[in-house]
Parts: C-alpha cells; structure tokens; sequence
C-alpha cells in the first residue's frame, strides 16, 4: 500500500503543488485505489494458485482442480510403484492413452489425465499429466502443458 500511496502523490503532485492536499487526497484514495485496481490487476496477471496434498477423492471429484495436487504428487512419488489397478481405483480410469508411432497405436502402458487450466490472463495452455507404465508398475509422471483448442460447432 505504501507503494500506491507514493505512486499516487507523485501523480496528484503533477496536478496541484500544494503538499497538503496531494498528501490528503492521496491518503484518502489509497486503499480505493489498491483494492479496487491494483490487488486485482496483480491477481489477473500472476498465475499464483494453492498447492495441495494428493487426495484422491478431491482428483476424481473436481477434476478442474487436479493442477493443485501435482506438484506434491510428482515431488513427494506418491504414485510411483502403484500398479495400474492402483491408480484405477486412486485416480478413475485414464482419460486418454499416448499415441505410439512405432506400433501405430494408443500404448496401454501411458496413461493421461487432464488437470485442468491454471487461472491467469494470459494462459492459453492446459495442464495434462502422463503416467508411464513399466512391467504394470508406475515408472514415471510426466507433467505437461498443451494448447487449449475449441471445437467448432459448424459442419462443413
């Protein structure tokens, strides 16, 4: 605040010299000015979102929201060892399987699951997660982002 403040007696200062005025305008306006446009451009701007702790009744509940549980989920390995069963009945059936030029063919052993998108302005991508499967057991989680498209509605 003390940031916006000083912003704004600079501005004010650059319309009328009298200090006292600028200051108590200033002052007054302060916390409008934050609240009502700074605190929410900075909140639009950032991508900033909460981490969460894996919880499985939360990934299959709200699906939109699985982004917040990633990063614990890959960092602290909590599925890694799990069978396929495992995660089945952990994270509900995939919801797309990787393609695999070499066989021509989804390959059963790389498993997605959307995430949902992170809120921010300027966010044009998804955030998707593979689990890669050795031997029936998870090897790997593999974290990324794709482009959102929208579907047309148009038939040609």
């Amino acid at each position: 605040m003390i940031v916006v403040f000083a912003l704004l007696f600079l501005f004010l200062n650059t319309v009328d010299k009298r200090k006292w005025l600028t200051g108590l305008i200033s002052l007054v306006l302060t916390p409008f000015v934050y609240f009502y446009m700074f605190y929410p451009f900075v909140n639009i701007v950032s991508n900033y979102h909460h981490q969460k702790y894996f919880d499985s009744e939360a990934w299959i509940e709200k699906p939109a929201l699985r982004y917040e549980m990633i990063d614990n989920t890959i960092e602290s390995d909590t599925l890694i060892g799990a069978s396929k069963t495992k995660i089945t009945s952990l994270l509900g059936k995939y919801e797309w399987l990787s393609w695999d030029d070499s066989i021509k063919d989804h390959d059963n052993n790389k498993w997605n699951y959307g995430l949902g998108i992170e809120p921010g302005a300027f966010n044009s991508e998804r955030e998707c997660v593979e689990i890669i499967f050795k031997n029936d057991k998870v090897t790997e989680l593999r974290h990324y982002q794709e482009e959102i498209t929208y579907e047309s509605n148009e038939k040609e």
